[in-house]
């Protein structure tokens, strides 16, 4: 963030002011299938995209705050990512609709490069006190996106209360997650009424992104979790090459990416026949994924490789010699399948699940436990137009997943994401909330 977007005015709001507007009344799967498969007519191949192409912008570049959908879904994945769930501790509907107009405000400054609040973190006086916290001063924007979800307990409480006027406004399809095989999820790390994506190449500026959007929530929402994440586990555009995640394989390479548009319309975007608020929007699954690395790192690679579906070096799927070649399921090893029926891509593989999911996830190391073992593993982030036709099919499929004996899910989450916001008026959640 430059010093020619930081100098403060020469008058402006207080953060008590700016707070007193906000609470006026009173926030599954790792290395998938590649292309090929055929879901009724189209190939999911066609709509994926492909191998990596020309470089965008340049990784301290800002990105456009508004359009036609939130940034930080079809976003080229950056290398950084601070993720939040907030509990609404607010009793009044108006309160909560000032925050996401005060938290819009502050999201189209901090996305550009610029702090919080028009005070900043210099006032022009030392009797002022900062609306911004000032840890990022003097960086650049760094491809900062800042994207919004609304969870189902925002609707209705899970005794069924209606706090705010919303429950006829749930969109069907927004629902907590089933329970599945394996699953030991801490519902302290879980839900939560509103959750915002930070993602950012430089971690200082998610942090600090997510640090001063909660400071201006104070009084109407209170943390319930959150997880810092690094080295992007997917790509989301063919201007990016395929990462590794801390398996040690490249993970994501038939991921839907933002070029594929036709994809997007048939897997990510939600239309007109849910909910009219929602139109343009999507749903987002989080999973906080352990991987037993300890555990991975004894078998062989051989192991390794058949537990997966693909060469940990070249990333190709096992029959094949390249990364983007067409995965062959007929395709035999010494008279056996050469990839094995419980395998990760043969599993997750669109010809199994019959859908396609836009993944964003992010390896995580949040330090060791009891036994001095890595508590490391993925961050899961995915993006569909229904989560039960989405991240629910492909997760059952993946009951019989070799790889399943590797990982264990910790939280999980599910959210409603509306719309990108669209005019100097408009702000994250208008047409839920003016009904």
């Amino acid at each position: 963030m430059s010093d020619t977007t930081r100098q403060p005015p020469t008058a402006g709001l207080s953060r008590r002011r700016l707070l007193g507007l906000a609470g006026a009344g009173t926030a599954g799967v790792l290395a998938s299938g590649a292309a090929g498969a055929v879901v009724g007519r189209a190939s999911v191949e066609d709509t994926t995209g492909g191998a990596p192409a020309a470089t965008g912008p340049s990784p301290a570049d800002a990105v456009p705050f508004t359009g036609a959908h939130q940034a930080g879904i079809t976003t080229p994945a950056q290398d950084r990512l601070h993720f939040v769930a907030f509990d609404v501790v607010a009793e009044d509907r108006d309160a909560v609709a000032a925050l996401l107009r005060l938290w819009t405000q502050a999201a189209r400054r901090l996305t550009a490069g610029q702090d919080a609040g028009p005070v900043g973190s210099v006032p022009p006086g030392p009797d002022v006190v900062p609306d911004d916290t000032g840890e990022a001063l003097g960086l650049p924007p760094a491809g900062l996106t800042l994207t919004i979800g609304f969870g189902p307990s925002l609707f209705t409480t899970p005794d069924g209360r209606d706090r705010f006027g919303l429950a006829a406004r749930r969109p069907a399809p927004l629902v907590d997650l089933p329970r599945f095989l394996r699953d030991e999820i801490d519902p302290a790390i879980s839900g939560g009424d509103i959750c915002i994506q930070a993602c950012a190449n430089d971690p200082q500026v998610a942090v600090h992104a997510v640090r001063n959007l909660t400071r201006l929530g104070q009084g109407v929402v209170r943390v319930r979790w959150a997880q810092l994440g690094f080295g992007r586990t997917s790509s989301t555009s063919t201007s990016q090459e395929t990462p590794r995640n801390l398996f040690g394989f490249k993970d994501g390479t038939a991921n839907l990416k933002a070029e594929a548009s036709a994809g997007l319309d048939r897997f990510v975007w939600v239309g007109h026949d849910d909910a009219d608020w929602l139109a343009g929007g999507t749903y987002l699954v989080t999973r906080r994924i352990r991987m037993q690395l300890e555990e991975w790192d004894e078998e062989s690679l051989r192991a390794q490789e058949r537990t997966i579906g693909r060469r940990k070096g070249s990333g190709a799927p096992l029959g094949q010699q390249q990364e983007f070649d067409p995965t062959d399921f007929a395709a035999e090893d010494e008279g056996e399948p050469a990839i094995p029926r419980d395998s990760h891509v043969f599993l997750a593989h669109p010809n199994q699940a019959g859908t396609a999911l836009l993944r964003r996830g992010y390896s995580f190391v949040d330090g060791s436990d009891a036994r001095g073992e890595l508590d490391a593993g993925l961050f899961f982030v995915a993006f569909q137009r229904n989560p039960e036709t989405g991240f629910v099919r492909v997760q059952r499929n993946l009951a019989e997943d070799a790889m399943s004996e590797y990982l264990k899910h910790t939280s999980s989450g599910v959210y409603a994401c509306p719309p990108g916001v669209q005019g100097d008026d408009d702000w994250w959640g208008r047409a839920l909330f003016e009904q």
